[in-house]
C-alpha cells in the first residue's frame, strides 16, 4: 500500500548514521545494530553524531538539482526557470510557469524536510537518557528545536496544509497521520524557537563550530516566523535584539554590514559578519553523480545550475574566465530595468547579453534566455573542484538562509514601515551600496528588498505575504487562491488521510 512517505522517514533514521560518516571533520562514527534500538544515544559522541544528521538537511537550500535557492527564484518576476529547455526539470519549469501539479512537483521539497523533522524528533525523544554534561545537552536539544523549527517553516510556507509531527512515528500509527490547520503549525514553531533561544549560545567558534545555530541565528528566524504569522509588534522585538540599538553598527551578536556589497558572494568569505544562518559547502566530500542530491553530497549546486552554458571568451578578452554551467534562473528584463542603474548591479547581474554583443565572450543561449545570468553564484575558476569527484558538483560557496541586510528590512517592515528606526535601517542597507537616503514607506521596503536580495530565494515568499503576487505574476499564469502554495505530491496521499491542497487536483 502507498502512504504518505512515512516510509522514508523511517528509511532516513536508518540512513542517518552512513550520512554522518560522510561528511569531513565531523565525528565518525561507526554504527552498530539497528539505529533505533534501546543501544543507541548512549553517549555524548553519539548524540552528536544524531545531531549532524539533523543539520544535514540543511542542504536543501542549496545543494541537489531540487534546491530551494533555484526553485523559489524560477516562481518570482525576477527569475525564469531557464535551463536546457522547457522540459528540463519538470517541477521547476511547472512552477516557472505556474503549470506545477501533484505529479510532478519534486517530492523531495516535502520529503527532504520531514526526514530532518524525524531525525529532529528522534534525538529529543532520547536525548534525556542520554549519558552525557547537562549544560550540552541543553544545547543539543536547543539545537534540534531551532531545526525543526526550519523545516517546518519551510513546509508551512511551500505547502501550507501538513501534518505537526513532534514525535516519530510508529508502525501503528503512520496511517492516522492528518493535517494540521496552519496555525498550529506557527504555533509549534514558535515554541520551538523560545525554547531553543534559552539554550543556544550567542557566540560560537568559527574554527570549529561554524554553522551551528545561535542565540541570534534562533531570534532572527523567530523573527521572520512572527512576520509571516502576521505578529509585527513581536517580530520587531526580536529583530531589535539581532540587529543591535544603532542600525550600520554592531549588534550585541556581532553581526554588522559588510562594508563591500560585492564581498558577500567571495567563495572564501564564509562566516562573515553579516551572516546569520548559513549553509556550508565543500569539495572535501568528492560529491559524485552517483549520490547527488541524497543528502551525502556536500557541493553547491546552485553555482553550476545558473553558469551559462558553454561558455567561451576569445583570446585576449577582459571578460571573466567562467566554467561553464545550465543556465537556469536567467534573470527577466523586467529586473534588469529596475537595477540596471543601482550600485549593486554587478554583483548581482552577469550581463553576458552586452559582452557578447561586445565580441569579449560566447555561449549557447539556454531555455528563456535573456543574457542576464545570476552573478551571486555564478561558478567560478577558483572554485572548480581538482580533485576527485564530479567537477559540476563540488562547488563549495556557502549560502546564506538569513543575513543581516535581510533582518534590517524585515524588522523595518514589521515597524509598520514607519518612524525613525524604520527609517535608519532602510538608510543603513541603503548606505552601505552608496545610495541617499528615501522616505521609509512600504514601497519603499519593498523595492529595497528586491535589488538587496535578488536571486536568494526569497522573492516569491515576499510577493505572497505582502498580497502581490497575484499583480506581479498574472503575466506568468498565476492564479489567486491557488498557486501561493504549491500541490502536496500526489505520492503522498495515497493510502493517507491527507487530503490535497485547494484547486489541486
Amino acid at each position: 500500500m502507498k502512504k504518505l512517505r512515512i516510509d522514508n522517514w523511517f528509511i532516513a533514521g536508518a540512513m542517518m548514521l552512513s550520512l554522518v560518516a560522510c561528511k569531513k571533520g565531523f565525528v565518525d562514527i561507526q554504527p552498530s545494530g539497528q539505529f533505533l534500538t534501546e543501544n543507541y544515544y548512549q553517549d555524548q559522541t553519539q548524540a552528536y553524531g544524531a545531531l549532524v544528521g539533523v543539520y544535514d538537511v540543511m542542504r536543501k537550500n542549496s545543494g541537489g538539482f531540487e534546491n530551494m535557492i533555484t526553485m523559489m527564484n524560477a516562481g518570482s518576476d525576477d527569475n525564469y526557470a531557464g535551463g536546457g529547455g522547457a522540459t528540463d526539470g519538470a517541477g521547476i519549469q511547472g512552477f516557472s510557469n505556474y503549470t506545477l501539479t501533484s505529479t510532478i512537483i519534486p517530492r523531495s521539497f516535502w520529503t527532504d524536510h520531514y526526514q530532518g523533522i524525524f531525525r529532529a524528533n528522534t534525538l529529543l525523544l532520547k536525548l534525556p537518557k542520554t549519558t552525557m554534561d547537562a549544560a550540552l545537552k541543553t544545547r543539543f536539544d536547543a539545537e534540534a528545536k531551532a531545526l525543526r523549527a526550519l523545516y517546518y517553516f519551510n513546509l508551512v510556507r511551500m505547502f501550507k496544509n501538513i501534518p505537526l509531527l513532534l514525535e516519530p512515528l510508529t508502525a501503528t500509527n503512520m496511517y492516522q497521520v492528518k493535517q494540521a490547520a496552519p496555525a498550529d503549525v506557527y504555533a509549534q514553531i514558535e515554541k520551538d524557537l523560545l525554547d531553543a533561544i534559552n539554550g543556544l549560545p550567542a557566540t560560537i567558534s568559527l574554527t570549529t563550530e561554524a554553522g551551528r545555530f545561535t542565540k541570534g541565528a534562533a531570534q532572527a528566524l523567530l523573527g521572520k516566523v512572527y512576520l509571516y504569522d502576521n505578529k509585527g509588534t513581536l517580530a520587531a522585538a526580536q529583530f531589535a535584539s539581532v540587529n543591535g540599538p544603532t542600525p550600520g553598527g554592531t549588534s550585541q551578536y556581532g553581526y554588522k554590514l559588510l562594508t563591500n556589497f560585492s564581498d558577500l558572494w567571495v567563495v572564501s568569505n564564509k562566516f562573515n559578519s553579516e551572516s546569520i544562518l548559513e549553509v556550508g559547502h565543500s569539495s572535501a566530500g568528492n560529491s559524485d553523480w552517483g549520490f547527488w542530491g541524497s543528502g551525502a553530497d556536500e557541493g553547491n549546486t546552485v553555482n553550476v545550475m545558473v553558469g551559462p552554458r558553454s561558455y567561451s571568451r576569445p583570446a585576449g578578452s577582459t571578460a571573466p574566465d567562467l566554467p561553464s554551467g545550465w543556465s537556469f534562473n536567467v534573470f527577466t528584463q523586467d529586473f534588469y530595468d529596475a537595477i540596471k542603474s543601482d550600485p549593486r548591479f554587478d554583483a548581482t547581474v552577469f550581463d553576458l547579453k552586452a559582452l557578447k554583443a561586445a565580441g569579449k565572450a560566447d555561449y549557447i543561449e539556454g531555455y528563456q534566455n535573456t543574457g542576464y545570468f545570476l552573478n551571486k553564484f555564478l561558478p567560478r575558476q577558483s572554485d572548480v573542484r581538482t580533485g576527485g569527484g564530479a567537477q559540476e558538483l563540488n562547488f563549495k560557496q556557502d549560502t546564506y538562509v538569513i543575513r543581516l541586510a535581510d533582518t534590517y528590512l524585515m524588522e523595518a517592515e514589521a515597524l509598520g514601515a514607519t518612524g525613525a528606526r524604520a527609517q535608519a535601517l532602510l538608510d543603513a542597507v541603503r548606505a552601505r551600496v552608496g545610495l541617499a537616503p528615501v522616505p521609509v514607506s512600504m514601497a519603499a521596503i519593498k523595492t529595497e528588498r528586491r535589488l538587496e536580495l535578488a536571486g536568494e530565494g526569497h522573492r516569491f515568499f515576499d510577493l505572497v505575504r505582502w498580497g502581490d503576487a497575484a499583480t506581479k505574476l498574472a503575466s506568468r499564469g498565476f492564479t489567486a487562491g491557488k498557486n501561493e502554495i504549491f500541490p502536496i505530491p500526489f505520492s503522498e496521499l495515497q493510502g493517507t488521510q491527507l487530503v490535497q491542497n485547494p484547486n489541486y487536483q
